[in-house]
């Protein structure tokens, strides 16, 4: 069973900055960060895929590109995500998932293709 943990979450003003960090516990080939406001549906933000020869993918959302960047510590496992320039439109509870099932075909950046998912952090945003 793979773990998920996401942490950096919280309170930042509009245009502030925020760094999210998910820590897994074995490595997989994918791994992205979704997002769900209050009465919303969870909706994609970023992620990032590696071949086994080590190249690097990265995919955002369109209302994150520019603004957000996702990235990697393979020592540590961990994938973090820099938020900057954050909007009150950025308040969610973000989540982590792990493990992509679908292959090197499909983008990863469907929710339900992923295996393994955190408990989520907040991010608010205020004005």
């Amino acid at each position: 069973q793979v773990q998920v943990v996401e942490s950096g979450g919280g309170l930042v003003r509009a245009g502030g900055s925020l760094s999210l960090s998910c820590a897994v516990s074995e490595r997989t080939d994918a791994t992205a960060w979704f997002r769900q406001a209050p009465g919303k549906e969870r909706e994609f933000v970023a992620a990032i895929r590696w071949t086994p020869g080590d190249i690097i993918y990265t995919y955002y959302s369109d209302s994150v590109k520019g603004r957000f960047a996702i990235s990697r510590d393979n020592a540590k496992n961990t994938v973090y995500l820099r938020m900057n320039s954050l909007d009150v439109q950025d308040t969610a509870l973000y989540s982590c998932a792990a493990d992509w099932l679908w292959g090197d075909d499909q983008a990863p950046t469907r929710s339900n293709g992923y295996n393994y998912w955190g408990q989520g952090t907040q991010v608010t945003v205020s004005s």
